[in-house]
Formats: C-alpha cells, sequence, structure tokens
C-alpha cells in the first residue's frame, strides 16, 4: 500500500530541490550591469590615442583592457581574456571582429609588430567598442 502523506512530501522535496537548482542557474546566468558612464569616459579618453600614429598601438592595447575589465565585472567565466572571449563569444554579435582585435594586440604586445596598418586599428577599434555595447559598458 503507497502511503499518500510520503508521496506528497516526495513530491514537495522534488519541486523545492528543483526551484533551488533553477533560480541558482538563472543566477548564474544573469550577467552584472555595467557602469555605461564609467565605460564611456575611458573609451572617450582611448580615442584620443588614435590621432597620431605612434599612439596606434596603445590604443589597441587599452581597448583590450577596457574589454578585459568589462568581461570580469560582467563576472564572464575565465582564468585568460580569450578563456572570457569563448565563454562570451555568444553574447557578442561579431565575435570573429573581436578575435581580430585580440589577436592584433597580442602581436603588439608579444611579437616585434612593426606593420600596423590604419585600417587594422579602425577594425580593431570597431570590434572592441561593438563587444563593449554588446555587453552593456557602452550606449
Amino acid at each position: 500500500m503507497i502511503d499518500l502523506n510520503a508521496l506528497l512530501a516526495a513530491a514537495a522535496v522534488l519541486v523545492i530541490l528543483a526551484l533551488l537548482f533553477g533560480t541558482t542557474a538563472i543566477k548564474r546566468r544573469t550577467r552584472k550591469a555595467l557602469n555605461s558612464e564609467y565605460f564611456g569616459n575611458r573609451w572617450k579618453e582611448l580615442q584620443k590615442l588614435c590621432g597620431d600614429k605612434t599612439t596606434w598601438p596603445l590604443a589597441v592595447i587599452d581597448a583590450d583592457k577596457l574589454l578585459d575589465e568589462a568581461l570580469r565585472k560582467s563576472r564572464v567565466k575565465g582564468k585568460t581574456m580569450g578563456e572570457r572571449l569563448v565563454t562570451a563569444q555568444h553574447d557578442l554579435t561579431n565575435n570573429d571582429a573581436v578575435w581580430f582585435a585580440h589577436k592584433l594586440r597580442n602581436k603588439l604586445v608579444h611579437e616585434q609588430y612593426s606593420g600596423l596598418k590604419e585600417n587594422d586599428v579602425k577594425n580593431a577599434l570597431i570590434g572592441f567598442r561593438q563587444a563593449l555595447k554588446d555587453l552593456g559598458a557602452l550606449k
């Protein structure tokens, strides 16, 4: 004979566990809102570096740092910028442009890269800016 009270208690426990699991999963996926004024001001400062060809590398490097800061503040998981980009790839509208920009930054930092072209800098900054918009860091 099945005890109706025991069955109801087991069902109640299952419902509670499902609710706890569901709210935990939703909480983990929720991105933290970013301060768009802070990131907007930082982006404006970074744009000043675009006026002189000698500071183009610094503009790309700083834009990469700014995107990484936005990813970290959004609680995107990953130990490195590359890992965070992989985690966030479904949130970014132009993932290829962001990867191009990040790889350009890596060339500038880790190699004796002297072939920097204006078009590459523009494309990198456009990719970084779009990613920052996608994350809600820029309006």
